[in-house]
């Protein structure tokens, strides 16, 4: 049991360690990342079972790990292409599409871009940019999309919790008119507690009444890749 303890937390590390390091792009980052936890998992699973837990442990260790760089690689790939795809259909509206440090894609919309104070009306020159966004999501249908809405300081929590999840939600409402599966979108509100800009000005309070969208592949999707055999 110590043993796989020892390998379990030193292939952790490791992959911890890979994954954050600083010369690494995204897909060999997620490629470290994977194999390392993959090589903890199967020394694990490979050292209960039976006499000899210590060999076990160790081949399945390394056939844990190979499973892990090839499911790493692949989760790495879909959001290298689904970034460059969602860049492309956004092209021309002023949208930045950033990779957080969860490895979630992030829609940054241009800052003219706003809601009207107390309303969540979605404003004529937000519907182009949901519209070739929603057209990216229905190519990519594994892809999962999270929308957290934003107030400014104007008026108190009763008015703008409840405003600000409207505003996600009407978000999330056009994009499934548009033929975005309404399982795949997840919805947030924030009120006025995370603003991007002081509200000391109209131009500032303008900012902060938004909706953020970040997208994610899924873990499900990953995983469709055929399971290693356990080591015997």
């Amino acid at each position: 049991m110590q043993m796989r303890k020892q390998i379990f937390v030193t292939t952790l590390a490791a992959a911890v360690g890979l994954g954050g390091c600083a010369s690494m792009n995204e897909v060999q980052r997620g490629t470290a990342t994977g194999a390392g936890v993959g090589a903890g998992l199967g020394a694990v699973l490979g050292g209960t079972v039976g006499p000899g837990g210590g060999r076990r442990a160790a081949t399945g260790a390394v056939v844990g790990g190979a499973a892990g760089a090839i499911i790493g690689n692949i989760w790495s790939n879909r959001m290298e292409q689904q970034k460059r795809q969602m860049e492309q259909a956004t092209q021309g509206t002023g949208v930045q599409v950033t990779q957080t440090a969860d490895n979630r894609l992030k829609l940054d919309i241009p800052t003219d871009i706003s809601f009207d104070t107390n309303r969540a009306d979605i404003k004529p020159n937000f519907r182009p940019i949901l519209d070739k966004f929603a057209s990216g999501l229905v190519d990519n249908p594994y892809s999962r999309v999270t929308i957290v809405g934003h107030t400014d300081i104007t008026g108190g929590d009763a008015i703008n919790n409840p405003l600000s999840v409207n505003r996600a939600s009407n978000t999330r409402d056009y994009l499934a008119a548009r033929g975005v599966a309404m399982n795949r979108i997840s919805v947030d509100g924030r009120g006025s507690r995370e603003p991007i800009a002081p509200n000391d000005s109209e131009a500032n309070r303008a900012r902060n009444r938004r909706v953020e969208i970040y997208v994610a592949e899924p873990q499900a999707a990953a995983q469709q890749v055929p399971q290693p055999i356990q080591a015997r």
